[in-house]
């Protein structure tokens, strides 16, 4: 086997389920801020995630799964914690990791602290402030 990258250089393109157009698009565009990258198509609504393509994609019946399946990197996780409340976005809680902090924000034991939310199709997302690096 080599170490010749396959994908190291491509960039990469997200995806998520939605059974519901229009509710992923209130979502992702009027609650997360994203800009639609292409006109709205019968497969898929495709946005702008900071450089990264996601596109959320029309199916007929979706099962959520019980894990992250998006997640940000955040400069302040308290800020983007108050505007999610503030857009009626309530965190989630998980036993045994975050359900004993008040803030439902969980300081992982690299530094890292993370916040996780549903989005209308209750796929779970997540923001994360990574631990500063001493330099």
């Amino acid at each position: 086997m080599t170490n010749e990258s396959i994908l190291g250089k491509s960039k990469l393109v997200a995806f998520a389920a939605t059974s519901d157009f229009a509710r992923a698009r209130a979502f992702y565009e009027g609650v997360l801020g994203l800009s639609m990258a292409e006109d709205e198509s019968p497969f898929a609504l495709v946005f702008d995630a900071n450089g990264t393509m996601l596109r959320v994609t029309h199916v007929g019946k979706h099962t959520p799964v019980p894990f992250t399946v998006l997640g940000w990197d955040v400069e302040s996780i308290d800020a983007i914690a108050q505007k999610l409340a503030d857009a009626g976005v309530p965190l989630l809680r998980f036993p045994g990791v975050n359900d004993v902090t008040p803030s439902a924000i969980w300081d992982a034991p690299s530094g890292a602290r993370i916040a996780w939310f549903h989005d209308p199709d209750c796929n779970v997302l997540s923001v994360t402030e990574f631990a500063q690096s001493a330099e």
